[in-house]
C-alpha cells in the first residue's frame, strides 16, 4: 500500500491534491481505505482522465449532425437473416454452431456490471424475478439455457462438452452475484466453468476537472462502461483462461434481455461460416425514432451510432423496398473470435472512444458535509463494448426477430416499455407460441378450450399462461413429442418433471 507521502505525490502529479483535504480527520481504518483507493490510480492515466472528462463535459451539449452525411447501411452481403433465410440454410448454420460447441470452442460472456437501480432494487439485475410462474430469475434462465445447448451438442455429436460462462461484474455487483450463485449451487453448472471477474472503476469528475469525493475518505467511482471489458480481460487474465480451455469463439451479451439465446448455435454457425472475427445481432427498428443504436458504417468503418446522434430526417430515410434505410437496431448481442479480442486488448483498447454521461453525483463539500445535488454536477466517462467494430477485418450482422430474441428489462413497472411486465409477457408469449406449434391445446379453469391466438403484443398477456423450462427446450425444439394433441390447462408449467409425466402418459 502507498504511504501518505507517496499518495500525496501521486495526486499532486495529477492535480488532485484536494482528495487528501480531510486526512487529519480520518481514523486509521478510513486512512487505509483511502490509500488503497489511491494506489489503484496511475498518475499519468488519472491526469489524462480528468482532463478528458472536463473537456468532454464542456462540449457535451453541442449537437453534432456531421455523422449523417458519412453514414451508410451495412451492405446486404454482410447481413444474415432469420426471416429471409430458408430452413435448410438456418439448419446448416445451426449444425455448424453445434459442431463448434461440441468441440469446446464456444463460450458465453455476460456483461453484468450494472445494478438494478432503475428497477427500484438494490441488487444486480440478473437476480431479478419478473414474476414467471416458476419464479426463476434472469440468472437461472440463462444458466439453464447454457445447460440445454450443451446437451443439444452432446446428443448430436456423442460427446460431453462445456460452454464456459464468463461474467463481468463491477465493484457493486461482484460480491452479491458470487453469493447468489453459491446459494443456488450455480443452478446446476459446474462452478469451475463459471468465471466471474471485475471491471475497473474510474473516478467521477466535476466540471472543473477535479475528482469528486463521495465521503471524506472515498472517491466517487463508477464502472468504466461495458467497453471496460477489454481492459478487464487483460487485468484478470481472462484471455489466457480462454486459451487454456481451447475457446475460440465468444458470444457476448447484456444481462437484461430475457429472451437471449445463450451461445446461439445459428448465430455462432453463421459467423464462423462467414469467416467473421466480429458480428452483431440486430433487430429491425420498430419506428424511426426508436431509442436504440443503429449498426452501420461511418467513413467505411463499422460502428453503432446512438439514436441521439442521428438527425430525424436521416432516421426516416427509406430504402428501395420502403423499409427504413438505417433499420439495424443494436441489441448488445455480439460474436467475437478470441483472436480479435486479443488484438483489441493488445493494440486498440487505448483508441476506444470515451462516451460522456452527465450525472448527479453525491459529494462532500469543503466542510465535509454530504450534499445530494438537485442538478447534474459530475462527469462519468464510459466506453461501449460495440466501439471495437471499427477494428474488425470481417464484420457481419445477423438480423433476428424481435419477438423471439429481444425483450430488455430496464425500467420498473409503470414505465411504458422494457419493464418486468413486458419482459414476462414476451417470454410467456414465446412459450405459448411454441406449445401451439407443437400441437398443444389449451384449456381454461373450467376445462373449456381456449381459442388459439398466434400473435400478441407486450400490452397483453397471451390467451393461456405457459412457461417452458430451458432444460426441456432451448428454442422450441423437441416439444411435439410431448405436447401434440395434448390438452394443457392454463397456467401450464413444463419443467423436467412434467416432461417425464407427459412421456409416461402417452
Amino acid at each position: 500500500m502507498l504511504s501518505f507521502e507517496e499518495a500525496k505525490a501521486r495526486l499532486e502529479t495529477a492535480g488532485q491534491s484536494h482528495v487528501l483535504q480531510f486526512w487529519a480527520e480520518l481514523s486509521a481504518e478510513e486512512s487505509n481505505a483511502l490509500l488503497e483507493e489511491i494506489s489503484q490510480l496511475k498518475p499519468e492515466e488519472l491526469l489524462e482522465h480528468c482532463r478528458a472528462a472536463a473537456e468532454a463535459g464542456s462540449r457535451h451539449s453541442s449537437a453534432d449532425g456531421r455523422l449523417d452525411a458519412r453514414m451508410e447501411p451495412v451492405p446486404p452481403e454482410f447481413i444474415g437473416s432469420v426471416r429471409k433465410s430458408d430452413k435448410e440454410t438456418l439448419q446448416m448454420w445451426g449444425d455448424e454452431g453445434l459442431l463448434q460447441i461440441s468441440q469446446d470452442k464456444v463460450a458465453v460472456l455476460l456483461l453484468a456490471g450494472g445494478q438494478g437501480t432503475r428497477l427500484g432494487v438494490p441488487y444486480p439485475k440478473g437476480m431479478y424475478n419478473v414474476g414467471l410462474p416458476s419464479g426463476k430469475t434472469l440468472y437461472q434462465i440463462q444458466s439453464e439455457r447454457i445447460q440445454k445447448v450443451q446437451e443439444l451438442a452432446n446428443v448430436k455429436h456423442g460427446c460431453r462438452c462445456t460452454v464456459p460462462w464468463y461474467i463481468m461484474t463491477s465493484e457493486f455487483t461482484l460480491e452479491p452475484t458470487e453469493k447468489f450463485f453459491k446459494d443456488h449451487q450455480y443452478f446446476g453448472l459446474c462452478p469451475s466453468n463459471v468465471v466471474m471477474f471485475e471491471q475497473r472503476m474510474i473516478p467521477a469528475v466535476g466540471f472543473d476537472g477535479k475528482i469528486i469525493l463521495e465521503k471524506k475518505n472515498k472517491i466517487a467511482m463508477a464502472p468504466d462502461g461495458n467497453g471496460g471489458l477489454y481492459h478487464a480481460l487483460v487485468d484478470n487474465k481472462i484471455l489466457e483462461d480462454m486459451e487454456r480451455r481451447g475457446v475460440e469463439y465468444l458470444h457476448v451479451y447484456c444481462v437484461d434481455n430475457i429472451l437471449v439465446k445463450m451461445a446461439d448455435p445459428v448465430f455462432i454457425g453463421f459467423c464462423v461460416s462467414k469467416g467473421a472475427d466480429c458480428g452483431a445481432k440486430v433487430v429491425d427498428k420498430a419506428y424511426p425514432a426508436e431509442p436504440v443504436g443503429v449498426v452501420c458504417r461511418v467513413d467505411g468503418l463499422y460502428q453503432v451510432i446512438e439514436y441521439s446522434e442521428i438527425q430525424p430526417e436521416t432516421a426516416e430515410l427509406k430504402g428501395p423496398g420502403g423499409e427504413l434505410l438505417f433499420r439495424a437496431g443494436n441489441i448488445c448481442n455480439h460474436f467475437f473470435t478470441r483472436g480479435f479480442l486479443k488484438d483489441v486488448a493488445d493494440k486498440f483498447e487505448s483508441q476506444l472512444k470515451q462516451h460522456v454521461a452527465i450525472k448527479k453525483v453525491p459529494f462532500v463539500d469543503g466542510e465535509g458535509k454530504l450534499v445530494k445535488p438537485t442538478k447534474p454536477n459530475g462527469i462519468k466517462m464510459e466506453k461501449f463494448v460495440f466501439d471495437v467494430f471499427q477494428f474488425s477485418k470481417k464484420f457481419v450482422a445477423f438480423e433476428v426477430l424481435r419477438e423471439e430474441e429481444f425483450s430488455p428489462l430496464k425500467n420498473a413497472d409503470g414505465a411504458p416499455l422494457d419493464t418486468p411486465t413486458t419482459a414476462r409477457r414476451s417470454l410467456l408469449a414465446q412459450h405459448y407460441r411454441w406449445a401451439l406449434a407443437a400441437g398443444g391445446n389449451f384449456l381454461d379453469e373450467q376445462d373449456k378450450p381456449i381459442p388459439p391466438k398466434h400473435s400478441t403484443t407486450q400490452n397483453e398477456d397471451p390467451p393461456a399462461i405457459c412457461e417452458i423450462s430451458p432444460l426441456v427446450s432451448y428454442f422450441g425444439e423437441g416439444l411435439e413429442k410431448l405436447l401434440k394433441q395434448k390438452n394443457l390447462k392454463s397456467p401450464f408449467l413444463l419443467d423436467e418433471n412434467e416432461a417425464k409425466n407427459l412421456v409416461q402418459t402417452k
